[in-house]
Order: C-alpha cells, then structure tokens, then sequence
C-alpha cells in the first residue's frame, strides 16, 4: 500500500495538474490514507475526537481542499512510514519476549481403565491420576495418592535439599521425582498453571504504564484540544481583522496543526519503554511491566534471598571429620560406596567428591528410608549413612563435632565414625554481581533463614552489606518493610530478589519483587515483577543498566520533540514554513525518536 501510493506521488509530481492527475493525487491519497481516516471516523464515534488520526485526517483534508495534493499525500505517507517502524519495533521487542517462554514439551501419563496413556498437560483434567516415575518431572499440581518420595523442589522454592512426600501431600508442577514410583491426582487444570499465567503476563506487560506514559497521555489530552483551537483562531482572526487572505491563514492553520500532531511524544515514549523490556528479555530477563523498568532508576537497596540465588543450590563436600582411627579417606570412601545407590542430591555429591574407585566395597541389603538415609551391608559390616534420627533410631550416639552446613553422619557396626559436611556454594558470578552493585551505590542485604554462621560466611564471601539470619517468612517480611520505609523517606525503592514459595510475600512486598530460578520457579514468578531466567545474579546490573539507558532515551526524545514542536509551531503561524515542513516536524521528528527507541534493540 504505501508502495503503490508513492509511486503514484512519484509519477503525478512530474506533469503538470489536470483532472487526471488529480484524480491520481486522490487515488493515492485514499490507498496510503484510508487506515488514518477509518481510525479517525471510529474514534469520533465513540467520543475521542482529539488523537492524532483527527488532526492528520483534518489538515490533509484541507490541504487537498487548497490543491496542495502532493503535501497532503506527503504527511499521510510518512505517518504511516512512523507507524511501519513502530509497528517493526514492537514486533521485534514481543519476538525476543516470547522466545524465552517456550514452554518445555512435556506430557503426562495418566491412568485410565485401558492402561496407563501419555496425554498433554492441556488435556488432562482435575480428579485424573498422574504416573510419575523416579527421574520425571511432574506436569501438573496435584496430591499424592499412592506411593513415597523424594522431590526435587530447587525449580520452585530454589531449596537445593529435596522434600520428602507421603500420601496426602501436595505435588507442585514443575518439581522431579526423585527416587520412589508416584500416583498424584490432579487438582487444577493447565491453563491455570503458572507458565500460562506468565505467558499472559508477558502480552499484557505494555499494559502497566510508567509514571512518565501516563503524564505524556495527560498532557496528549489537553495539548490536542488547545492546538486545535489555536489552529481554528490562526484560520478566522487575521482574515477577518484584515490581516491576510482567508487561503493563507487557512493554509497557516493546517499546516499548524500537522505540525502539532504529538506523534512523537505518544509513539516514542511507550516504545522506548517496550524496547527497554524487549533488550532485557534477550539478556534472560522478563520484565512484566514498564512501570517496573522505571522503577529500577530509584532502587538504591537490593535485599537477596541465600539458596538458589546468591548460591548454585546444589551441594559439595565442604569437610570431613572422622573419629579416629577412621582416616577421612576411609570415611569418605565408605559412604560413597554407600550413597552411590542413591538418587538424593546430598548423596550424589558425596559420591563425586571421593576420587577414587569404588569397586572394592561390597554393598549389599540396601535401604532408604525417605526423609534419614540409607543403610548397607559393606564388606560385611553394617553401614547406615543419614541424618541425626537416622542413627538415633538405631541408638547409635554422636559425638559433637561443630560443623557449618548439612551433616552426613556415618556408622559402623553401631558405632559412630564421624561426619562429612556438605555445603552450598556460591554461584559463581555472585561476587562480581555484588560488588558491581556497591559500585553504584547500592546497599545489598542477606536476608535468610539458614543459622547465622552458614549467613555470616557467605555474607563475607560476597562481600554483602548487611546480613540477617535466622528469619522466618514472617521475619523477612517485616525486615523489607523497615528497609523499605527508610528508602522511600529518601524518595529511594527497594528490590528484593528471591526464588520460591517462601519469598512469595517478600517478593510482592518490595518496590519490585526479582525472582531467580526462570520458568520452573513457579510461585517466585507469580509473585515477581522481574524474572531472572537463567539465575545469573549479574544479570540484575544488566537489567539495572537498561532501565537507566532507557530513561535517557525517552528523555532524550521527550525533550527533543518537544523543541522543535514550539520552535515549528510558531515558524508556521507566521508563515515561515511551509506544509513539507510541517511534514517533518510531524512525521520526521516521528521518526527519529522511533530511531532513537530502536537503539536499545542493540543493548
């Protein structure tokens, strides 16, 4: 369409004005400008006279009425140029948004009179029952029925410890069997699932407007109205007060009035925003809203939860102390042999912490208990590897040993040989993600429920600020709160970054709530305004950066446009410019700001 329209523009300025190129001066103008003009007439019927789509249909209505054909077509093809880029723009943005929320393929088995069926999430309904075998990751929520287990929750709460459920427990979407057959009955169907929450959110993320779109939308409501008028009183007072012919101030009117179309303040300002949520969504974060990305320019406090955010969540062997004469190659060695016929977590990573073969143990008469350990004959001895009531329910006493961390506690033929402790560590662009924070500024928090010595350390590792420990959901709640409230009596905010069912409230609470964890974390991205979608903590200074880049460009274009609209505005009330002036300072200025949105593609 606006091909054809030009090449008519192109043909019909090279031959003198006839009937017959006026008619094609009128058939361009209907191809390029019949969207504006059919927008225009739907708005004035529902009441909203004054938009751009009026004043473009009004001045080049006018300008046909005076035979400046060529004009008239100019400021249509070019607004619609404007409207081709931003439409670019946009989809380019909701492309590099929706990319990183392709859902897993996943299905479901579920049992049915005929034999167990693999069916889509989407199909299967609440009150049917749900196969889950050990290694699979459960596709819906639901409530084991039959069977006992380990989880692996770390998708949801970003707990690297695995939750061990019985019949009668809640079965969250999104968490992976991990050692025992499971039967779960569905209680909510697909769609009202977490992912197809996020997915809405993400096309609706354009609806939660800034501070500064809606100032730019009030003053498009009030600026139109009184641009219209001063074009009107252009048009009838200085003919009638003997000034000028009615032709000339009527030309001055219209091609005041394209110059006042706020095109570029009501195109470019939201699209800079969306342009800022579309340059952080390809960087792994997903911002829901682009209130949120303006509010990232006034956190000067970032409060972060410990496991699975600042920490990988997943377990290493820290330390071992036998008891004597045990040897810690010995202990290790022994409780791999051991933990290397288990699925858990904690076992796996003793296990790959001891470097040697481990073929010479003879382990036999296995048995895991969900929620203590596993138990083994080795080279004939009896072994039971767990936690404290595991040994205790075989009456077998431990020695105080001081450790920070989970403890591993071994036996031998009832007696106790000694502990190994295993550790989450920190991720491993945590540090410089801290202190790239401190560099600009911001105070960063600890907030966390492990003991104070496992805070402490890591606290000290990354160079954090402040810590707290111990703290209960409740507690950090109220520890956001007192954070919060300092900050805002400085006009500052507060983020929050967490991962799971538990910082729900924290999350909601803070200024803008940042989950880590990415699709699976279920509860942490219902709750977030952020989402981290690869659990990078630097991936916050980029998100941080990007707010700031962006409100420099919308800024750079509000103060722009704005400029050269008086400037234009008062050249073309005393007749200086002319209507392809006017084209440019409407459609031009249009267009550079779109330009000048479209640079954060590139952050």
């Amino acid at each position: 369409m606006i091909a054809s329209s030009t090449i008519i523009l192109l043909i019909t300025l090279h031959f003198p004005v006839s009937q017959l190129t006026i008619f094609f001066y009128l058939l361009a103008y209907l191809i390029i400008g019949f969207p504006v003009i059919r927008q225009s007439i739907k708005n004035i019927a529902v009441g909203d006279l004054f938009d751009e789509n009026f004043l473009m249909t009004i001045a080049t209505v006018g300008a046909l009425a005076l035979g400046d054909y060529a004009e008239a077509i100019a400021v249509m093809l070019f607004y619609q140029i404007g409207d081709l880029f931003e439409d670019i723009a946009v989809n380019q943005s909701k492309q590099s948004i929706t990319a990183l929320l392709k859902v897993k393929a996943t299905t479901a088995t579920v049992k049915t009179p005929t034999g167990p069926k693999a069916m889509k999430p989407e199909q299967v309904q609440p009150g049917q029952i749900m196969l889950i075998k050990p290694g699979e990751r459960v596709a819906l929520d639901g409530q084991l029925v039959a069977g006992q287990s380990s989880l692996d929750t770390s998708a949801l709460t970003g707990e690297s410890l695995p939750r061990d459920v019985k019949t009668g427990d809640t079965v969250l979407s999104g968490t992976i069997n991990l050692t025992g057959a499971l039967e779960v009955q569905v209680t909510k169907p697909y769609q009202e699932s977490t992912i197809a929450h996020i997915l809405d959110l993400v096309q609706n993320a354009g609806q939660k407007k800034t501070t500064t779109e809606k100032f730019i939308k009030r003053f498009a409501r009030i600026y139109t109205p009184v641009v219209v008028g001063l074009a009107l009183l252009l048009a009838i007072v200085p003919p009638l007060t003997g000034l000028g012919t009615w032709a000339t101030w009527i030309n001055r009117a219209l091609v005041f009035l394209v110059i006042s179309c706020p095109c570029a303040l009501v195109i470019s300002v939201p699209l800079s925003f969306f342009g800022g949520i579309g340059a952080a969504s390809r960087h792994g974060v997903l911002i829901k809203g682009s209130n949120f990305l303006e509010v990232l320019n006034h956190v000067d406090t970032i409060a972060f939860d410990k496991t699975g955010t600042l920490t990988q969540g997943k377990f290493t062997v820290s330390k071992i102390a036998p008891v004597a004469p045990m040897t810690a190659h010995e202990l290790l060695g022994l409780a791999a042999a051991v933990e290397q016929h288990s699925n858990h977590p904690i076992a796996q990573s003793v296990v790959a912490a001891y470097p040697d073969n481990l073929v010479d143990y003879d382990v036999q008469d296995i048995t895991e208990t969900a929620g203590h350990g596993i138990s083994a004959t080795v080279n004939g001895q009896g072994v039971i590897i767990g936690n404290a009531q595991a040994l205790a329910a075989h009456q077998i006493k431990l020695t105080d040993i001081e450790l920070t961390g989970t403890c591993v506690n071994v036996a031998l033929d009832g007696q106790y040989v000694g502990q190994i402790t295993v550790a989450d560590q920190p991720k491993p662009d945590a540090e410089s993600a801290i202190t790239a924070l401190k560099q600009h500024d911001i105070q960063t928090v600890l907030l966390t429920g492990d003991n104070r010595h496992i805070a402490d350390r890591i606290g000290k590792q990354l160079g954090i600020s402040h810590v707290k420990s111990d703290l209960l959901p409740a507690q950090k709640v109220t520890a956001i709160e007192t954070l919060t409230q300092a900050a805002h009596a400085k006009n500052h905010r507060v983020a929050f970054v967490g991962d799971g069912i538990n910082d729900t409230p924290v999350l909601a609470r803070a200024d803008v709530g940042i989950a880590m964890g990415g699709l699976g974390a279920d509860a942490a991205i219902e709750a977030a305004d952020i989402v981290i979608m690869d659990d990078q903590p630097t991936k916050i200074n980029v998100a941080m950066k990007i707010a700031k880049r962006t409100k420099t460009i919308v800024w750079e274009n509000i103060t722009f446009a704005l400029l050269v609209k008086i400037v234009f505005l008062a050249l073309g009330a005393v007749g200086i410019v002319g209507m392809w002036e006017a084209v440019f300072a409407d459609v031009g200025v249009t267009l550079i700001a779109i330009v000048n949105a479209l640079r954060l593609q590139r952050l």
